[in-house]
């Protein structure tokens, strides 16, 4: 039981790391450089980690950029106001997200400058061989370490499959449902999680929507600490990438 639970959470984290940290705030938001080469090993890792998840940086960041010109209304890509519920929500944004990705549709110039771009890779990432792949690694770690008296653990297995569509849907639907707000905003973004143990502090989505362009998504509260930001703090300083703004922990602290 132990290795499912190990193998589980670390896909989580390591998965949502790299959607965090290189999708959503390297593509989408520019928050940070990368050297061409360092941009590359990003691309590689977040396939290793995401697996049969991987999600094309360039129509994750096209389409997150849509997402904050056009928060909660007609065009926003993923809104609870505009779905009646989470299945046809993201729904929707898996058909948007494929367009994006493919090219399949006009995007205006802002929405599409500076996004990073590896179409060979990227293809290769997101083909049906490579998400059978990791699929089979998957399921054979499953079937060498699953207890015959813990079959209950195969239930795991499905969001292993689909985990960076549970990883949009916890933020797209959940942090514009439930929580607080620091801010209030034209829009219904909240903080899912006072202390954001489950989601690498992408949960801090009404701080996010307010500083767009800070890449530290907590330090609006004492209790909001964004692993992704001291992550990203500790590859500025070893010189894998430079945080365009460096922001303290808790810079907008209130009181």
């Amino acid at each position: 039981m132990a290795y499912i639970v190990i193998f589980f959470f670390a896909h989580w984290y390591g998965s949502l790391l790299f959607q965090s940290m290189f999708h959503h705030r390297y593509a989408a938001h520019a928050q940070f450089e990368l050297s061409p080469a360092m941009e590359k090993v990003f691309f590689i890792l977040s396939w290793i980690f995401m697996g049969s998840n991987y999600l094309s940086p360039y129509g994750y960041g096209v389409m997150h950029r849509q997402h904050h010109a056009w928060p909660d209304t007609e065009k926003d890509p993923h809104s609870p106001k505009y779905d009646k519920n989470i299945f046809a929500m993201m729904w929707r944004t898996k058909n948007i997200y494929s367009d994006l990705s493919n090219k399949r549709i006009a995007v205006e110039e802002r929405f599409t400058k500076g996004v990073p771009e590896w179409w060979a890779f990227d293809n290769f990432a997101r083909s049906w061989p490579s998400r059978l792949f990791w699929s089979a690694i998957y399921i054979g770690f499953y079937w060498l370490f699953v207890p015959s008296d813990m079959l209950w653990l195969w239930a795991l297995l499905p969001v292993q499959f689909l985990m960076s569509p549970v990883h949009g849907a916890i933020i797209n639907w959940g942090a514009h449902v439930w929580g607080y707000t620091n801010f209030k905003l034209s829009n219904t973004s909240k903080n899912l999680l006072p202390f954001d143990f489950l989601m690498w502090g992408e949960s801090y989505h009404n701080n996010h929507h307010k500083f767009g362009g800070s890449a530290n998504f907590g330090g609006q509260r004492w209790h909001e600490i964004d692993p992704t930001y001291i992550v990203m703090l500790g590859l500025h300083k070893a010189g894998i990438l430079r945080i365009k703004k460096l922001d303290p922990i808790l810079k907008y602290r209130n009181k």
